[in-house]
């Protein structure tokens, strides 16, 4: 039994390693077709890897719908660039930030991270007051948060520059460095997912009065996801800014809470792998569908979709996919490594 058991914790434990190897595999791909809109492209899915892991890490564990995710990825990206902009360039957009922010000036590391401990404690807040909630009250508070943070930092011009964008970020965010960060996403949401609160927490997702009466306390569990959720949520945010050099607060509302949503849900709410796969199926298929809009060449004939395409087309094959596969692409299943063959002892019968 206690083999068995060793086995079946070697297979929980081999999913970071399937995944990372799956997008490995996928940025190698891209590295080898030498194109620049491709490694875009690229870059772009795997700060959503990085964002739609950590939503999972919450939503997937604790079954309770998030729509206040991209508020703590707006934390993180504007702390981001108030660490690493040039003093000038704050002296010129963010006249109002305090004078030892407006003269800081961090290696992009360290205010990556510092960036996620900041969204982090925002979730510890929020979600002590938002987590006492349960079902559709919790994810209702969740959007209420949301826009709370949205309306703070569209008025809040001399801190956030407001609806104004904020330039000048330091664009280092490629493929190579979201890769990092998405590895470094998988492997803390598998670890938290095998871990006692993991386990805790999703059997009060499964049954939460069987749950408070086997002693588990749901409200701690669901709030230790949330902090983990909000740190790697707030480095997304900060990938974000770094990778497209520009901030505006619209660009952490409605649009990115509704499409990793829509990945999460598409790939399987049950399983981490779900996540990934759901990241991966959804950015190559609205790759492909821009590109089609701006029109490709058959032969001598000239074909594109009409503009506003590709938005109906996703939708459709969402809905086709969750007619089909209600569960997610793969149904709650995770991807592991082919161990199954390895022998488990039997049990040795007693002898005379």
């Amino acid at each position: 039994m206690m083999a068995k058991h060793a086995k079946n914790r070697l297979l929980a434990y081999s999913t970071p390693f399937v995944l990372i190897g799956i997008l490995l595999l996928f940025a190698g791909l891209v590295t080898l077709t030498a194109d620049k809109s491709l490694a875009r492209m690229a870059a772009e899915t795997l700060i959503r890897v990085v964002l739609v892991v950590s939503l999972w890490i919450f939503v997937g564990n604790s079954g309770v719908v998030s729509f206040g995710h991209a508020g703590y990825m707006a934390i993180g990206a504007y702390c981001s660039a108030w660490l690493t902009l040039k003093p000038q360039t704050k002296a010129l957009f963010l006249p109002d930030l305090w004078p030892w922010l407006a003269q800081a000036e961090w290696p992009v590391f360290p205010a990556a991270v510092a960036s996620g401990l900041l969204a982090a404690l925002v979730a510890l807040i929020s979600g002590s007051a938002i987590l006492r909630l349960t079902g559709i009250a919790a994810s209702i508070a969740t959007f209420a948060f949301l826009a709370i943070v949205n309306t703070v930092y569209s008025n809040w011009e001399g801190v956030t520059g407001a609806t104004s964008s904020v330039v000048g970020l330091p664009r280092y965010v490629g493929m190579w460095t979201a890769l990092c960060w998405a590895g470094a996403a998988i492997i803390a949401a598998n670890l938290y997912a095998n871990s006692a609160s993991g386990l805790a927490l999703r059997a009060t997702r499964e049954d939460e009065v069987s749950a408070s009466a086997s002693g588990i306390n749901m409200y701690l569990h669901r709030l230790i996801s949330l902090v983990i959720s909000g740190f790697f949520t707030g480095v997304s945010g900060a990938l974000l800014g770094h990778s497209i050099g520009v901030l505006n607060p619209d660009s952490f509302y409605l649009g990115i809470t509704f499409i990793s949503l829509a990945m999460l849900v598409v790939g399987g709410i049950g399983s981490l792998s779900g996540a990934v796969i759901g990241v991966l199926s959804l950015s190559l298929l609205i790759e492909a569908l821009v590109r089609l809009e701006r029109g490709v060449t058959i032969g001598t004939a000239d074909f594109a979709l009409p503009s506003g395409a590709q938005e109906i087309l996703i939708g459709a094959v969402m809905v086709l996919v969750l007619a089909l596969r209600p569960a997610g692409l793969l149904a709650g299943k995770e991807l592991r490594l082919p161990l199954a063959g390895l022998p488990v002892p039997a049990k040795q019968k007693p002898t005379n």
